[in-house]
């Protein structure tokens, strides 16, 4: 009798590397697939999830950060978990939201530091504790054929070997082998360009002078570069420089009160330095609005649809041979249409109430369905007085207007920016500029669709939507709580900080050896820092990715920059961006030509896709963020017959993509 046992198979091996957000939504698909396959398909499976500072958070979110570092989503549209708590116990596929963890299930040493309400904000920190949690679940939840092995470490080198598998080299100089590797790599560090190593060799050899570059501002060293009572000089009015301004005032023993009129104004420490900042724009961004929106709620295009989009290629294909869109004339009036149209409906239910916001809303979308502009429809309605919305008025609000001195400047901005935050107050429904504002973070779905992996013609990607819309969007829509406005104000009322004006120029000066800080519009804006803050976070840029792993890819041909290219008129633009397959997300080598298990997804592929920043999914709503770790997961799970991939095989034609939430 032959009692000789059938050699169980080896298990299917799946790396992924980055355990930020959305490498934790490809385990969490993953894990869902993995428990719902069929008996038959249940042959071993080890999964590594790598990260280099934290498994299970990453670097951006990890656990041991300051608590002042906050989100700008409110926590109740967060959430990693693809489907929302069924009354069972939160795993795979259902869970609690950010919020609900945070009211709920959050241990009670986190719930201090976050607001509970739906329409809060939480800190970085509790968004990566929460990771953290999901994490856990997933490990805890895993059917039993499958592992999940926790890897600390920097992956320093991915490369296929002879067996159709790849070898996942760490810095610790352990290899692992693999049938798949997802790169879920998040935020990179660039190597400096022009601007960063003139000011670092500037202060290279003056002790008391430090350049600090882009990067999260969780990951600088202001406390060992920033001496109290020293000038520092901050580029960039973004959201990270409201990281670095807390870090430096907050983070530093100074509290923010309230005086009895509710007037918010700060108590300096004494361990400050004094701030001065700066951008082409001279803005800081403004405010999210006071969130009125239900997590599932997304505003209904009438004039951005997919319909619209697949009759304007058909119009460029009719007219240039080409369907690549032009953005300006194809997508920019459309996405107007919408944000006018919820503009101005919101003026009309502020003045004449509901029933004639409803009759507006139809009566307007009639006639610019139909070719007009709606005027006609605005005047009959009573709101023709109301000032036109003009999106880059709005971003670039100093532009032309020269000041006589910090003063007269000081008083301009402060106006702007207490006029946002009475605009902010109104809300994302009852508040008409910030209801239509918010209408731009509900459009990126089918705008992704339309401009992805080439869909607009390289000059006006590159120009028009890149070069134009994109930062006068990402200024308008992606905001941070009304909070950190009345913070910077009252910053600004004590004379901790200032900003320098429009058009800020930031330069060096030889004689004090001193960085410089001017605006050419403001007359006296010039001042001397002893430090230097870019506070900018890096720009995905393949070529100029200092990551030993990126080098070590793009170095071998494993991986190539993604150029868009007409094939009519042979125009083309390199993006910087990773190239990925569309749908499968698999990684497109330097001879064109698709991996069988790598895969990339997330911020490294950037400029193949629009805003891949995202970092969450959204309650009730089957978003972006979670089909896009879905399409890997499905990608990732073991062939039935239980063999390798194979070898790579040529890129498959573009397919147009359908439209997404987010």
């Amino acid at each position: 009798m032959n009692t000789a046992q059938v050699p169980s198979p080896a298990p299917h091996t799946i790396a992924v590397v980055g355990t930020g957000p959305r490498g934790i939504a490809v385990l969490e698909r993953l894990a869902v697939r993995l428990r719902d396959a069929a008996p038959a398909d249940r042959r071993p499976v080890t999964v590594y999830a790598i990260d280099a500072v934290e498994v299970g958070a990453g670097r951006i979110w990890r656990t041991d950060q300051d608590r002042w570092f906050a989100m700008n989503t409110v926590i109740g549209q967060v959430t990693m978990f693809s489907g929302g708590p069924d009354g069972g116990r939160p795993r795979p596929g259902a869970g609690p939201s950010l919020g609900q963890w945070l009211h709920d299930q959050a241990p009670e040493e986190v719930r201090p530091t976050s607001g509970h309400g739906p329409d809060d904000f939480a800190s970085r920190l509790d968004y990566g504790r929460y990771l953290r949690f999901v994490y856990r679940t997933l490990t805890d939840e895993l059917p039993p054929h499958v592992r999940l092995i926790p890897v600390r470490g920097r992956v320093t080198s991915v490369r296929p070997d002879h067996f159709g598998r790849y070898q996942v080299t760490l810095d610790s100089l352990r290899t692992l082998g693999a049938d798949k590797v997802v790169l879920a790599t998040g935020h990179p560090t660039n190597t400096p360009d022009t601007f960063d190593r003139t000011m670092a060799a500037f202060a290279a050899y003056r002790p008391d002078t430090h350049y600090i570059s882009g990067d999260s501002a969780a990951d600088m060293d202001l406390d060992g570069t920033v001496p109290p009572g020293s000038t520092v000089a901050v580029r960039g009015l973004g959201l990270s420089f409201y990281d670095v301004l807390m870090s430096l005032t907050e983070g530093r023993g100074g509290r923010f009160v309230r005086d009895g009129d509710g007037r918010l104004r700060y108590e300096p420490s004494g361990r400050e330095p004094h701030i001065v900042a700066g951008s082409r724009s001279g803005l800081p961004i403004p405010a999210r609005g006071r969130n009125q929106k239900a997590p599932h709620h997304v505003h209904q295009a009438l004039f951005l649809t997919p319909q619209a989009v697949a009759h304007a290629r058909q119009r460029q294909e009719r007219a240039t041979g080409s369907d690549r869109l032009d953005f300006a004339a194809d997508l920019l009036p459309l996405v107007l249409h919408e944000v006018e149209h919820v503009y101005y409906t919101g003026h009309v239910r502020h003045r004449h109430g509901a029933e004639a916001a409803e009759r507006f809303a139809a009566r307007h979308a009639e006639e610019v369905l139909a070719g007009e502009d709606g005027l006609r429809a605005v005047k009959e309605a009573g709101v023709e007085d109301v000032p036109p919305l003009d999106l880059w008025s709005l971003a670039r609000p100093f532009t032309g207007e020269h000041f006589a001195d910090p003063e007269a400047w000081r008083r301009r901005l402060t106006g702007v920016m207490r006029r946002d935050l009475e605009e902010a107050s109104l809300g994302t429904v009852d508040g008409p500029l910030k209801a239509a504002l918010d209408t731009l973070r509900d459009l990126r779905g089918i705008l992704r669709a339309s401009v992805d992996y080439g869909g607009l013609a390289p000059a006006s990607y590159a120009s028009a939507f890149r070069g134009r819309y994109v930062p006068v969007n990402a200024l308008l829509s992606a905001g941070p709580p009304m909070a950190r406005i009345e913070q910077l104000l009252a910053l600004m009322d004590g004379g901790l900080a200032e900003v320098a004006g429009p058009a800020t120029e930031f330069g060096r000066d030889e004689e004090t050896g001193r960085f410089t800080v001017r605006s050419p519009q403001v007359e006296g804006s010039l001042r001397y820092a002893d430090v230097l803050i870019d506070a900018r976070i890096p720009t995905p840029d393949l070529p100029r990715d200092a990551s030993q792993l990126t080098r070590q890819l793009l170095a071998e041909g494993l991986i190539r920059e993604f150029v868009n290219e007409d094939p009519v008129t042979e125009e083309e633009f390199a993006t910087g961006g990773l190239d990925i397959a569309r749908g499968s997300f698999r990684v497109i080598d330097a001879n064109g030509r698709l991996h069988p298990g790598l895969y990339a997804l997330g911020v490294p592929t950037e400029h193949v896709r629009w805003f891949t920043q995202i970092g969450n999914g959204r309650p009730g709503l089957e978003t972006d963020f979670v089909k896009v770790a879905d399409a890997v997961a499905a990608e990732l799970l073991p062939r039935a017959d239980g063999e390798p991939a194979g070898a790579a095989v040529d890129v498959a034609p573009a397919v147009p993509e359908p439209a997404s939430v987010r």
